[in-house]
């Protein structure tokens, strides 16, 4: 297994002549490198390979004209300050780089060092991008984007050999993008584990200064969009509405407004759009462009909702309710009604009032930070400015739905889009236990709205149902998926193997997502990929490659390519990427155990059933299993030869799925074999089968085990020689009898109770079936389906077996393509047997009366018929066998006594008397004078027994035809 998450080993040269300064060596000489360093360290030193960089490059580049008062930069001063009093007297230097790895400020815990570091790291404006500066904690933040440790020989450069350093990436908390990266350096034996709950304690202060400011600017927004109200009204002062906006609206449609009104920010346009609601109403949202005194620009969109009589005066038309402050800001604002014509503004108490322009509240809703307010059309567009302020008559009014900048409103209608599309996953990947299946989900779920093409690579191992070993050994290309057909990747089925620097290997071996926003800067990297070797089309831009990690195993890799939306992907789509990959995984690895229990419990099944039929000649007959798409459950059947050339049919069912089902189903046919091969009536053997499921069932002490009542049976038993057949069963379907003219029916058979009821009595039916009939046994899989009504399906079943010239290997395939549903939820098991008669001339009866003097009649009567046949071979078997059976029916029996002989695949010698008394085979002792009558029969036969009638019984045996 591949597992990820353990911690890492301590960098520098180790003892034993490992660790990153050994396999640094190694790796510059050329040499292969597979321990001893980690991975984003590993890949690092890779790509400066790549790039051309050498290690004793001591030149950086130095940018002069940074802005010194930038965003980050503001964010960040307070939080060095601090940091610089905490590490006073350290050797600890504190660095700021912006996203583009440039360091805007340097500050140091011991005023010295600034004097005895070099100028590369102490002066700020130097550029320690990965492309340039190789391996070190600023450029590798930002290439791995996520917290990183450079320790030593770690780093490419030979300068900064001797120093350590812990990076973090500083995100803009609206947009998410990376503003940039705050790095501590320190001589490289004062490693403290703490540094890094220090450096994101900080990070996370300036990261909530970089939301103060982008707050402030949704503030000027609001000031210039309030200021611009007061000044269309002709008035000094006009108050903004807090409550909510059309009371009587619900929250979907308030949420539908929202979205609409965050899209209309994202376009940073002039518009207006209609946005119907569910009751058939119509809200136009208009959006109009705006810009703050401090320059600051953005987009302000009003709901317009036109007049109606009906309406209240006092009816309040205003925003969603804010549910947070921006300090500095009064909770108390005026509230603005609409109605009819002779409506006034309501303004606030003097002691409430709100200064000229003053801001109003921001609101933290699900599209972010956003400010939000309103102001009546009367106080915008419908007040006269020479009436007094009194508003005059408007057909409509307008409020203030949301304000704000452009990106911050793509980016909080991406993450509604993000949200929406997490929702759509929950339930769409995963519907199947089919890991193919599951697979496919994933990429129908992200193309288009994510990316436009998805290539899922899974462990062959894990399409087999079976732990995954290696994924990158064993990866097969499982699905491809995208916006158009003619796709440039390895086919679905086909091995893939990836080069040594692709994304995707650095993917397997680190268990993290990898993120290439540009293919073209890393087509050098990507070179020894086979799907970039077949060129990937023009406008594939963009990569993330994610693996598909379940319980801490690697399955496989999911690779998402952009094309069509000319932005590349960033790190929300790595997140985005990575969730729906988790959840996929989970699926999957769902899926795989499902599978591998699956085809055990298939197996097992399968093992328990019967490998082959059984020799004889009385029916011919073909059979069928087709285990359920959703589980396995017990149905069976069998074949079971019977004395007299009879022959059993059985077919069963038990209840439930899984292995305990299969396990019973096991026991049950091993059952029922055993009572049948007694000679036992049908009726009698599913007695028998009824008091053992009973037993089973209170055999379990704790109820832990799968209950097997409700299990079903159909028992049939032909004689060849009558060409009738007797037939019981327990709760299971009807069989079908197709007669040798094509008239199918469905025997009037008495169901019975299912077993494991018990104390009810089971009734067997008696019918005759002429030879060439066929007999029809199957389990409820092949008639019952939620979709499809039983008596239409037994409609169905006898349309399609009104074809008597069919053999039963075609009729169990006509049954399978015609009757059984397309997608079946329980098993089904089919057997079909044909009959034939024992010709005539193959049968010889005798009658004689309870006499010993008719003893040698009998037997040379035998003899006589035993030539005809042309078993002379056999006779004398055959004549020592009749004699001891004839001679005990005569001293143990009651007349009258027949004798049988059956000429089939064997010679059968049938003995039968009207008593019930059974012999005993016993080993007589050398003093006995008799008891070795029965011993002398078991050693000249192959088998022999005794079965009961209803009155009496018969002793047969049997000989083979090459006896002597």
């Amino acid at each position: 297994m591949v597992r990820f998450g353990g911690e890492p080993r301590s960098a520098g040269r180790a003892a034993d002549g490992t660790g990153p300064a050994r396999s640094r060596e190694r790796f510059l000489q050329g040499e292969p490198v597979e321990r001893g360093v980690r991975t984003p360290i590993l890949d690092s030193w890779r790509r400066c390979r790549t790039l051309g960089l050498s290690p004793d490059q001591s030149d950086l580049p130095f940018l002069g004209d940074f802005d010194p008062d930038g965003r980050i930069v503001r964010a960040a001063v307070p939080v060095l300050d601090r940091l610089q009093v905490r590490f006073s007297g350290s050797e600890i230097n504190i660095s700021v780089a912006d996203a583009h790895g440039t360091v805007l400020l340097r500050r140091f815990g011991e005023a010295s060092l600034a004097r005895k570091l070099p100028a590369i790291q102490r002066v700020p404006g130097f550029v320690f991008a990965e492309r340039v500066a190789g391996t070190n904690g600023i450029g590798l933040a930002l290439a791995e984007r996520q917290l990183i440790r450079v320790y030593g020989a770690e780093h490419f450069a030979e300068r900064s050999q001797a120093s350590a350093c812990v990076a973090l990436p500083v995100r803009d908390p609206l947009s998410g993008r990376i503003e940039g990266v705050l790095c501590f350096g320190y001589p490289r034996g004062a490693e403290n584990p703490a540094l890094r709950a220090v450096i994101r304690k900080a990070a996370q202060a300036m990261e909530r200064r970089l939301l103060g400011q982008s707050s402030g600017r949704e503030r000027a927004l609001l000031r210039a969009y309030l200021t611009t109200g007061a000044e269309a009204a002709g008035s000094h002062h006009r108050g903004i509405a807090v409550e909510e906006l059309a009371p009587e609206l619900s929250s979907r449609d308030r949420a539908a407004l929202m979205e609409k009104a965050a899209e209309l920010i994202s376009r940073a346009q002039r518009a207006a759009v209609d946005v119907p609601l569910p009751d058939g109403r119509r809200i136009t949202l208009v959006s109009r462009p705006m810009t703050s005194a401090s320059g600051v620009e953005g987009i302000a969109v009003e709901a317009v909702l036109p007049y109606s009589s009906a309406s209240s005066a006092e009816e309040p038309l205003v925003i969603p309710r804010q549910v947070d402050e921006v300090a500095g800001f009064p909770a108390e604002l005026a509230v603005v009604s609409a109605g009819p014509p002779a409506a006034r503004l309501s303004a606030a108490p003097p002691s409430r009032r709100l200064p000229d322009a003053a801001p109003g509240r921001l609101t933290a809703g699900p599209k972010g930070v956003t400010a939000a307010g309103a102001a009546g059309a009367a106080g915008v567009d419908g007040v006269d400015g020479a009436t007094g302020g009194r508003p005059v008559p408007s057909s409509s009014a307008r409020r203030l739905v949301l304000m704000g900048e452009p990106l911050v409103g793509a980016y909080a209608l991406a993450a509604r889009r993000r949200l929406e599309l997490l929702s759509e996953a929950s339930g769409r990947i995963g519907a199947t236990l089919d890991v193919h299946r599951t697979a496919e989900e994933l990429a129908e779920t992200v193309v288009p709205r994510l990316a436009d093409f998805v290539t899922v690579d899974l462990s062959e191992a894990v399409l087999r149902g079976e732990e995954a070993t290696d994924p990158l050994d064993d990866l097969r290309r499982t699905v491809v998926h995208g916006i158009r057909d003619d796709l440039p990747f390895i086919p679905a089925g086909s091995r893939t193997d990836f080069g040594p620097a692709t994304s995707q290997l650095r993917c397997l071996a680190g268990g993290q997502a990898v993120l290439e926003p540009d293919l073209k800067a890393a087509a050098g990297r990507l070179a020894q990929d086979p799907e970039h070797a077949e060129r990937l089309p023009a406008d594939v831009h963009s990569l993330i490659v994610v693996p598909l990690v379940a319980r801490g195993v690697v399955l496989g890799i999911a690779s998402f390519y952009r094309a069509q939306d000319p932005a590349p992907f960033g790190d929300d789509d790595r997140a985005l990427a990575q969730e729906l990959a988790t959840r996929a995984a989970l699926s999957i690895d769902n899926a795989r155990r499902y599978t591998h229990e699956r085809t055990m419990v298939l197996a097992l099944q399968r093992r328990l059933l019967p490998h082959g039929l059984p020799d004889q000649d009385a029916v011919e007959v073909a059979h069928r299993y087709l285990p359920a798409e959703s589980d396995v459950s017990g149905d069976w059947y069998d074949v079971i030869p019977l004395s007299g050339t009879r022959v059993g049919l059985i077919v069963g069912d038990v209840v439930g799925h899984g292995m305990l089902s299969a396990a019973t189903m096991g026991r049950l046919r091993t059952a029922a074999r055993s009572f049948a091969e007694l000679d036992l009536p049908p009726d009698e053997v599913l007695t028998h089968l009824d008091n053992l499921v009973g037993r089973l069932d209170r055999e379990d002490p704790d109820g832990e085990g799968v209950g097997i009542i409700g299990a079903t049976c159909l028992y049939a038993i032909y004689d060849p020689t009558s060409q009738r057949c007797v037939l019981a069963r327990a709760g299971h379907p009807p069989p079908a009898l197709v007669r040798p003219d094509g008239e199918v029916s469905y025997p009037d058979l008495p169901a019975g109770p299912p077993l494991g009821l018990g104390g009810l009595p089971f009734d067997a039916v008696e019918i005759d079936l002429p030879e060439g009939s066929q007999l029809v046994l199957y389990t409820d899989g092949l008639i019952e389906d939620r979709h499809r009504d039983v008596d239409v399906v037994l409609d169905e079943l006898r349309g399609t077996l009104a074809h008597a010239e069919r053999t039963p290997e075609e009729t169990c395939q006509a049954i399978l393509d015609t009757v059984a549903p397309a997608h079946p939820c329980d098993d089904i098991a089919l057997l079909v047997a044909r009959t034939h008669a024992l010709d005539p001339g193959r049968i010889a009866t005798w009658e004689l009366p309870a006499d010993p003097a008719f003893v040698g009649e009998v037997r040379a009567s035998a003899l006589g018929r035993l030539a005809d046949w042309g078993l002379d071979e056999a006779a004398f078997a055959a004549e020592l066998i009749l004699s001891e059976l004839v001679t005990n029916a005569i001293r143990h029996g009651a007349g009258p006594i027949r004798v049988r002989l059956l000429h089939d695949r064997t010679l059968i010698c049938e003995v039968s008397d009207s008593s019930n008394t059974a012999p005993h085979l016993r080993r007589a002792a050398s003093t006995d004078e008799g008891g070795r009558g029965l011993f002398l029969v078991a050693q000249l036969s192959q088998a022999w027994g005794t079965r009961y009638l209803p009155q009496g019984k018969v002793i047969w045996a049997e000989c083979g035809l090459d006896a002597a």
